[in-house]
């Protein structure tokens, strides 16, 4: 894993911050766990739907636990980690569907953008 750089943040200030919210929490996550929110883009959101309806996931919570913990195991392997890279280029390049235009990418970007964006779903846990 490889640290982001204080652009990739945003800016200076935002890195300080979520560093230092991190440092902050550390202690308390170690005792009794961490809860956050995550946003999805429509077509995650959709892929992990298609999931929890098989029962592969019990819920979103559940996906995000074991998707982390299969990172982190992952982590120490380098090896895993390029062949994985490797195998989704090679899945892209052999794509037979024919490529977008730039053009094309750009004002769809654009005309999303300049779109409402909707509102979210929200999955509340059963008490």
């Amino acid at each position: 894993m490889t640290k982001k750089s204080a652009e990739e943040w945003g800016s200076l200030e935002d890195a300080a911050k979520n560093i230092a919210q991190a440092k902050a929490l550390r202690d308390q996550a170690r005792n009794g766990g961490l809860r956050f929110e995550a946003y999805l883009p429509p077509g995650l959101a959709d892929w992990l739907f298609a999931r929890i309806e098989r029962g592969a996931f019990r819920d979103p919570s559940e996906a995000a636990f074991v998707m982390l913990g299969e990172q982190a195991e992952l982590e120490s392997h380098d090896d895993l980690r390029r062949e994985l890279l490797r195998r989704s280029l090679q899945t892209a390049i052999d794509d037979p569907r024919p490529g977008i235009p730039a053009e094309e990418v750009f004002e769809r970007l654009r005309e999303k953008f300049e779109s409402p964006i909707p509102e979210r779903a929200v999955w509340r846990r059963e008490s």
